[in-house]
Parts: structure tokens; sequence; C-alpha cells
């Protein structure tokens, strides 16, 4: 019979053959496995699986839920080859997911944002550009970190005015049409990047002082240092640079200040968020209108509009 460590690999070997990415599902499989050793256990059993799934103590039960469902998937799998594997009973966790209330960033906490990571020391001073353009161009378009960091130089047509979002989320390609201001931020970008490398040492086009693609670590490390700086995260204990607004909330922001134009402007919301749909890359519209209710000014304009067209 397998060890613990040797099933999880070879269950993620598996899924990730039949086409599944399945990597935070093979993190959590991999720390199960380091877990079930510490505990000195052998095999899966329903009481180890439960340990293991409350062990972020303060964590949301729809995350306990969660890594209880991943365990007991890999469990199903295991116990044909191991007979002592408990497969814990469904439903024995439930939780609901409950999406974080969205932070929208004033239009002077993202000058400041940038201006601090301008500041960010480095050898070939790349960290501070790199950065600061990163954050500008989230906070202008609505794209999901991991697109702005994938983006390759061949993704950003400056003379047209378009990046082009490949393999994003769930697979979905898009095109995302910039401001000429925006275009012309990133050409400032490209050539300080240039005259660092003449000889491009990785298709990216945003890279940091060894000239590689900026990793999803080291922007939200550098964001929350830089939040830290301006006074949006306050200390607190276990974290570093403590909790406060995220980079994600750039997304939040974008898509928000969007509706609240429109609405604003007068405009057929109902008939237009579509659009907002279809250039953020949200597979079901739905998710777009998640920022009616999440957002209580929007929820008053919309509610509003609805008064009006009954009257």
């Amino acid at each position: 019979m397998k060890g613990l460590h040797e099933a999880v690999e070879a269950y993620v070997s598996l899924r990730r053959g039949l086409g599944y990415q399945f990597k935070g599902q093979a993190a959590t499989l991999r720390s199960f496995a380091r877990f079930a050793e510490a505990e000195g256990a052998e095999f899966v059993t329903t009481d180890l699986a439960l340990r293991f799934a409350k062990l972020p103590s303060g964590a949301q039960p729809s995350t306990w839920a969660d890594r209880l469902g991943r365990v007991r998937r890999f469990a199903v799998w295991h116990a044909a080859t191991d007979p002592r594997t408990e497969v814990p009973p469904e439903g024995l966790l439930v939780g609901r997911y409950r999406r974080k209330a969205p932070y929208i960033y004033r239009d002077e906490e993202i000058e400041a944002l940038i201006r601090a990571a301008e500041g960010l020391p480095s050898p070939r001073g790349l960290r501070g550009p790199t950065c600061a353009t990163l954050i500008g161009l989230l906070s202008v378009t609505g794209m999901r970190v991991s697109e702005g960091i994938a983006l390759d130089r061949q993704d950003v047509d400056l003379e047209g005015a378009i990046l082009r979002v490949r393999r994003a989320k769930f697979g979905k390609s898009r095109l995302v049409a910039v401001h000429a201001s925006s275009v012309a931020a990133l050409r400032r970008y490209g050539r300080l990047r240039d005259r660092a490398f003449p000889k491009a040492a990785s298709p990216a086009f945003f890279v940091l002082d060894r000239g590689r693609r900026v990793t999803q670590w080291t922007l939200r490390y550098n964001f929350a240092k830089i939040s830290r700086e301006i006074g949006l995260r306050a200390p607190a204990g276990g974290y570093r640079h403590g909790k406060g607004p995220r980079l994600h909330d750039l997304r939040h922001r974008f898509a928000a200040r969007t509706l609240l134009d429109w609405y604003r402007a007068g405009l057929d919301v109902e008939r237009a968020i579509p659009k907002l749909a279809t250039y953020l890359g949200h597979v079901h519209v739905n998710e777009t209108y998640w920022y009616l209710e999440a957002v209580p000014e929007l929820l008053a304009l919309a509610a509003a509009r609805i008064r009006e067209a009954r009257a």
C-alpha cells in the first residue's frame, strides 16, 4: 500500500493527466499529507480529516468545508487501494462562501499607492517602476492580478491601444482596450525596462531586476508594504504588514466606479452591464451584478432607478 505522500502525488498526477490544473487542490492535499505525517497517521480517518480541515481557526466555515471536501474526494479514490481509508461523510461540514465586501479606493489613495510604489528601491531600479505601473494598470482596467503579470511583450499592442489577455481564469481570452494615458505610461515603462535589459531575458512585459517575470507573491508583498507605509493598513498580530484593502480590490474599484458613472450619466445600466462583464472577463453576468448589492451607493442608485421606472 502506498504511503499518503506517494498516494497524494499519484492522485495529483491523475487529475492533471485528465486536464485539470489542480493547483490549489494539490497544495491542500500535500499539506494534508504533511499534517498526517506529523500526527503519526498512516491512513485517512474522518477525525484526522476534520482536524486538518479546521486548522485555519479564523477561516470561514466555507473554507473548512472546501478543505474537507478536497480530502474527502482524495479519500474516495485512495480507498480503492487502501481498505483502511475512512471516507468522511458528505455534509459533515457545511459553509456557504461569502464574498468579502469590496474596498473602493479613492482617487487620492490610488495616487498615493503609485507614488509609494515608485520609491521602492532595487539594484537596477526596476522594482519601483514595475510595481507602480502594474498597480496603475490594474486600477484603470480592472484586470485580475494574474492577468497583469502574465502579459507578454507580444500581448501589449501600444499602437492599437489593446492588451491581449490569454488563457485567463476558466481558460477565457479577451482583448482589453486601454486609454491613451495608459498607453503613454506603458510606453515609458517599456523604455525603462529595455534600457535595463537591452536583450530580453524573458518574454514578460513586466519584469524585475533579474529580467524575470513578476510573481504574484512579489507584487502582493510590495503592495502590502506600501499600503502600510501610506496608512491603508495597520499592524496586526501575525501579519507583518497588517490587514487592510487588497490588491484585488483595485478590480472591484474599477467595476464599481464604472457602474456608478453609468448611473450618474443616466445610462441604461441593465443593457450596458453585459459589456462590462465582457471587459472584465466574467463568465456569467451575475458576477457583475454582484457589485449592485455589494456597494451601498450602487444599491441605492439601482433602487432609485427602479422606483423611477415604476412611477
